[in-house]
């Protein structure tokens, strides 16, 4: 149980430094707004991601995706599990029967291979996911055709953040 501490003590901050090798949190204020559509990677016609966290020792990346047609996205495999959070529109599995939507929370467990759809009514969809490890991209019969991780992620957010006029080392602020 945690310690009860004095009214007068409950308002103060933390009074010892922090330990020295700890490194910066990241703030994204108004992770969701329109206002600046730099921020947002395009990575096809209709698909982009804004970069929240890339954290490269550990292997995985946290990010909004952006949807803004329908019809099916990927098909893709998950060696290690993902969370997906949707915060606009919804969006569905062909191999599930469950649908994803606004205010509704995800789990993906290692090792499930999915086609994700966005249905024809939907004209936006925004999710935040954790993406653990790889995104192997493969046709309905698992033949490899590509992939994303957290280092393909920075390749793509310093070449955009380059051609937005931001420099490619605005990416530097969500690495850890």
């Amino acid at each position: 149980m945690p310690v009860v501490e004095t009214d007068e003590n409950t308002r103060a901050p933390y009074q010892l430094p922090m330990p020295p090798d700890a490194l910066p949190e990241i703030v994204v204020p108004d992770a969701l707004s329109e206002n600046d559509d730099r921020m947002w990677v395009q990575q096809t016609e209709h698909v982009f991601f804004r970069p929240l966290c890339l954290n490269v020792s550990q292997g995985y990346w946290m990010n909004l995706l952006k949807v803004t047609k329908s019809g099916v996205l990927s098909r893709h495999r998950h060696p290690n599990a993902v969370h997906g959070f949707v915060l606009k529109g919804r969006w569905h599995y062909l191999e599930h029967d469950w649908v994803a939507e606004e205010g509704g929370y995800v789990y993906e467990p290692p090792g499930e291979t999915h086609t994700l759809v966005v249905p024809e009514d939907i004209d936006e969809m925004i999710t935040y996911f954790q993406v653990n490890g790889v995104m192997y991209y493969v046709d309905t019969h698992g033949k490899h055709l590509g992939y994303e991780d957290v280092f393909t992620k920075i390749d793509m957010c310093r070449a955009h953040f380059e051609n937005v006029g931001l420099g490619a080392d605005f990416v530097q602020q969500f690495i850890r």
